[in-house]
């Protein structure tokens, strides 16, 4: 069994959801929100982030983390926010001596839904259904999740291909 911790950074809101991988299936542990306030500074937000992420890692022991890469804004303030904000949450990933893998928005909604253009809506209900959720988990947890799955299937087809080059450290 592998546990992956898929993250969606942001700096309002960080999505994170919890999936094993056995075998060739994949199964649902957990997923939530972590919510901040734009009415805090940043770093009060960025503290937040960091603190949550580090209290998930630790109740959670995952082996691998998945992190979805930063897409470009139109608004290039809210672009360094999120960059902000994924940075967080890798480093408290490096912290726990996890492996960190990051995989571009198109490329989780490929690997999940089959269209890399999907919507939020498209990508709720696929994690649904690959995971056997009765209710869909908000937006943001369900980005998340799919983060997960991505990576799951990424490791998945690696080891069918007798290929291990994600690196598999252990826990010092």
């Amino acid at each position: 069994m592998t546990r992956i911790l898929g993250v969606d950074p942001g700096s309002r809101t960080t999505g994170y959801g919890i999936i094993d991988v056995v075998g060739s299936r994949m199964q649902y542990n957990d997923s939530g929100c972590i919510h901040t306030s734009s009415e805090q500074p940043l770093p009060e937000r960025l503290k937040i982030i960091f603190q949550s992420l580090n209290d998930v890692i630790a109740a959670y022991q995952p082996e691998e983390m998945a992190v979805e890469q930063v897409f470009m804004h139109r608004n290039p303030d809210s672009a360094l926010k999120l960059g902000q904000a994924r940075g967080v949450a890798i480093c408290a990933g490096v912290l726990a001596a996890l492996p960190i893998s990051e995989y571009a928005p198109r490329v989780v909604k490929q690997a999940v839904v089959g269209n890399g253009g999907a919507s939020k809506e498209q990508v709720q209900h696929m994690v649904c259904a690959l995971l056997n959720l009765a209710t869909p988990p908000p937006a943001d947890a369900a980005d998340a999740l799919a983060v997960a799955l991505c990576h799951g299937h990424t490791l998945q087809t690696l080891r069918r291909l007798g290929n291990h080059a994600l690196p598999r450290r252990r826990r010092r």
